[in-house]
């Protein structure tokens, strides 16, 4: 398993910026309605493994079906860099789309398919 890093990671203009600590041993593409549609390839963190640097005003909230989870866009270029949630195990997390971090080789990364859609 790779050791825990620390990346930056931000939506396209840039309104959007964060820090995050993660292994990426295993990373989610998810095929649920809204993963599916948006391309994500996700990493889950505890809130203590980021740090967002940005103010809320620059992220605009979506939710839908249970709305357990907040999906956050930004407000300007309405690029999904990460959302926020409650795990399976009633815990606040953080889902971090891998594809904002900078400088990670998605190819290089061992990806499982979750079926989301089954839910």
């Amino acid at each position: 398993m790779p050791d825990a890093q620390k990346y930056t990671g931000s939506c396209h203009c840039g309104a959007v910026r964060y820090t995050v600590t993660t292994d990426l041993a295993q990373v989610i593409d998810c095929n649920c309605s809204i993963c599916r549609r948006r391309g994500h390839i996700l990493t889950f963190v505890a809130p203590e493994a980021i740090d967002i640097e940005s103010s809320d005003d620059a992220v605009t909230t979506y939710q839908f079906g249970g709305k357990n989870i907040e999906h956050l866009f930004c407000s300007t270029c309405g690029v999904n860099a990460y959302g926020s949630g409650v795990g399976p195990d009633g815990k606040r997390m953080f889902a971090v789309n891998v594809r904002c971090l900078d400088g990670v080789d998605l190819g290089a990364l061992a990806v499982h398919h979750y079926d989301g859609a089954s839910l």
